[in-house]
């Protein structure tokens, strides 16, 4: 089984969306046996605290199914615990390090490097852009989910 975890700094907005998101990619394909994802914050500033409203209607106007989010932040431990480690930009992956250490492993990927246009996903929560970050977010998920699906041999990331 593909474990993944989705970050980003407040995990109220972005790294749940894609959770989300990834959760209803593996739901509708049949694929709850292959694939595990949660999401986490690399601050502590929203902990507790649920999906960010704006976040949350994007996800229903869309049709995405909405599990209960409260917001977490990420552990050293989890390098371990996960195969794949997602951001969103890159500021993200410079504090994912800050708490992981290195990345030996290479598990550590922006989510917009599996389209065929690499970007960074900007801070809905600072930009105020939600339609946006659901395209960027919903393409990335797609084409991660494509491209786990394309390969052979399981752990092969």
């Amino acid at each position: 089984m593909y474990n993944i975890i989705f970050v980003c700094y407040g995990n109220i907005c972005r790294s749940p969306m894609a959770e989300m998101i990834f959760k209803d990619l593996i739901y509708k394909n049949n694929k709850r046996y292959k694939y595990s994802c949660i999401s986490r914050a690399t601050s502590i500033e929203e902990i507790g605290n649920p999906l960010y409203p704006p976040a949350l209607h994007k996800l229903e106007e869309n049709g995405i199914k909405v599990e209960k989010h409260i917001a977490t932040q990420l552990k050293k431990e989890d390098y371990d615990k996960y195969d794949l480690i997602i951001v969103m930009e890159e500021q993200n992956k410079k504090d994912v390090l800050k708490i992981v250490g290195e990345d030996p492993l290479h598990k550590i990927h922006y989510l917009m490097e599996y389209t065929s246009h690499p970007q960074m996903i900007a801070d809905p929560w600072y930009t105020g852009d939600f339609d946006t970050a659901f395209q960027q977010i919903y393409e990335g998920c797609l084409s991660l989910f494509n491209y786990l699906e394309s390969l052979e041999v399981p752990h092969e990331i």
